[in-house]
């Protein structure tokens, strides 16, 4: 549906540190995207040639900010900055990421949003493994497309 360089247009990061190769699908309530960025040796979040499971949250926090772009671009407005607030039950998988061969699936659901708030759950899997899950919170600033 989108691919990487779109959504590099539509997040503030870019280049490798935009992390997401495309999105599959997504709704009012939920993104699917997918990648293989973490496969990249030079992949930003790497150190001393590795890649943490901990880094899986920064996949989850820009397909949270994409899906809260989209939306936004949708009811007439721009998000123009979104902080992560919160991380409640956040669980990784043992090893590294950097070892992981099969593409990445980010699933991120909406489950409450109201005045630039926003709540999703989290489930990111590769070979239908999941590698991380939580609940992660967002408030976001948004702005009158001009």
């Amino acid at each position: 549906m989108l691919e990487h360089d779109e959504i590099c247009k539509l997040i503030p990061h870019d280049g490798k540190m935009c992390l997401l190769d495309k999105v599959k699908s997504w709704g009012i309530n939920n993104i699917i995207c997918a990648t293989n960025t973490h496969r990249n040796k030079y992949n930003p979040l790497r150190s001393n040639d590795e890649l943490p499971m901990l880094s899986l949250l920064e996949y989850g926090a820009q397909a949270m900010a994409v899906h809260g772009c989209l939306l936004a671009d949708m009811d007439g407005f721009i998000m123009k900055e979104g902080y992560l607030a919160s991380l409640r039950d956040i669980n990784f998988a043992d090893g590294l990421l950097s070892e992981v061969e099969s593409e990445l699936v980010i699933k991120m659901e909406r489950i409450y949003a109201e005045s630039g708030n926003m709540i999703y759950t989290m489930s990111i899997s590769a070979n239908n493994i999941i590698l991380a899950s939580g609940r992660i919170s967002v408030a976001a600033k948004f702005i009158t497309r001009k």
